[in-house]
């Protein structure tokens, strides 16, 4: 607290200080720049260059340098500073009026009062205290500390890139996994979830570095179902659909009769059968990184590794939560509407985009890319 007044004392003696020097040297300047004043003086220069030349008789120079010197005198007069030392009191009172001023409201309103909060007592506070109680920046806070402890923790990391992807930080989950296959390589529900993070870090597209996460989780695991949901979804999004469809059937054929997730799968196929592609799944936009980890949990029940249905809607949350704090992110509201819809929260969903349209109401792109994420398939 006393070094946050003693920088702040410092700041407005520093800026009281230039205001001042500021003031004095526009008082100096007042008048050398007046355009007047630099003609009558070049007029004298050329009067005095045309009689050593011998070109203007000595009366018309007498008479020519008096005239331009009375204008000179003239032009120099009207240019002097008006204010005086009334000027610089008033600039003196406005320094010392500033920050007093400040200082002033600051007590009115502010918490002057409330000590320190160095993030280290919070931090020790957050992992001594009931985890329940806090929220996915804090946990994820507390999971950094722990990591940092027990660099050689896979499941730290794996807990870490969880909480960082509640929070919205779907680059900094991405971090985290990859440390925990660095520990653990031979684990296969680590390799699937980094290849997830991949594919919520790209909004939905299975790029290059997502497949070769899922290649490496069914080398350890040929029946990782989330890796081989994901590969067969990359293989059709690239135009290969009938290498796709076949790993969906027999991804199909593995799940048990009556599975709501092998229900949602062979409707799936039918959709691309239908439709030749993924374009009414929202190919172009794709999901956002809590409906992708959605996706995958409704696929691989829950079993590899993948969050459970508190941590995805924890996910989610995490995204409203941040849309409510900076609502300026049309994107982020069509990820939010998709992601209640893959979930079936029907209410969440219409609410969220109700609330997106009014804000984007005079966007239509936005507008029409809210109906579109409302109508993702669950």
């Amino acid at each position: 607290m006393f070094a946050f007044w003693i920088a702040a004392a410092a700041l407005s003696a520093a800026v009281a200080w230039l205001m001042l020097r500021g003031a004095r040297a526009a008082e100096r300047r007042v008048g050398e720049g007046d355009p007047a004043v630099a003609v009558h003086r070049r007029q004298l220069a050329e009067i005095d260059d045309l009689a050593a030349r011998g070109l203007l008789p000595e009366t018309e120079v007498r008479a020519a340098r008096a005239e331009a010197g009375r204008r000179l005198l003239a032009a120099a007069d009207a240019a002097a500073p008006a204010t005086g030392l009334g000027g610089r009191r008033l600039a003196l009172a406005a320094t010392i009026a500033a920050p007093l001023l400040a200082v002033g409201t600051y007590v009115a309103v502010g918490s002057p009062g409330t000590p320190d909060q160095p993030f280290a007592r919070r931090l020790a506070e957050w992992r001594a205290g009931d985890p329940g109680k806090l929220d996915a920046p804090q946990i994820a806070a507390v999971l950094r500390a722990v990591t940092a402890e027990r660099p050689n923790d896979a499941e730290a990391f794996r807990n870490l890139a969880l909480a960082e992807m509640a929070s919205g930080d779907v680059r900094a989950a991405t971090t985290a996994l990859r440390r925990a296959v660095a520990v653990a390589p031979d684990r296969a529900d680590l390799w699937a979830a980094l290849g997830e993070a991949f594919v919520a870090e790209g909004e939905g597209q299975v790029g290059e570095d997502a497949r070769t996460a899922f290649r490496e989780a069914v080398k350890r695991d040929p029946k990782s179902l989330s890796a081989r949901y994901f590969l067969a979804r990359g293989e059709i999004a690239e135009g290969r659909a009938a290498e796709g469809l076949a790993a969906w059937r027999a991804l199909a054929a593995d799940l048990p009769v009556g599975d709501p997730n092998r229900t949602a799968l062979i409707a799936e196929i039918a959709q691309v059968e239908k439709t030749g592609g993924l374009a009414e799944q929202g190919r172009e936009q794709g999901p956002d990184a809590a409906a992708a980890q959605a996706q995958a949990q409704a696929r691989a029940q829950g079993g590899e590794g993948l969050p459970d249905a508190d941590a995805i809607r924890g996910m989610v949350e995490g995204l409203a939560a941040r849309l409510e704090a900076e609502p300026n992110d049309p994107q982020g509201w069509v990820r939010l509407v998709r992601a209640w819809s893959v979930l079936g929260e029907t209410g969440k969903r219409d609410a969220a985009r109700a609330r997106a349209k009014t804000l984007f109401n005079d966007d239509p792109d936005v507008l029409r890319a809210l109906d579109q994420a409302a109508e993702a398939p669950r």
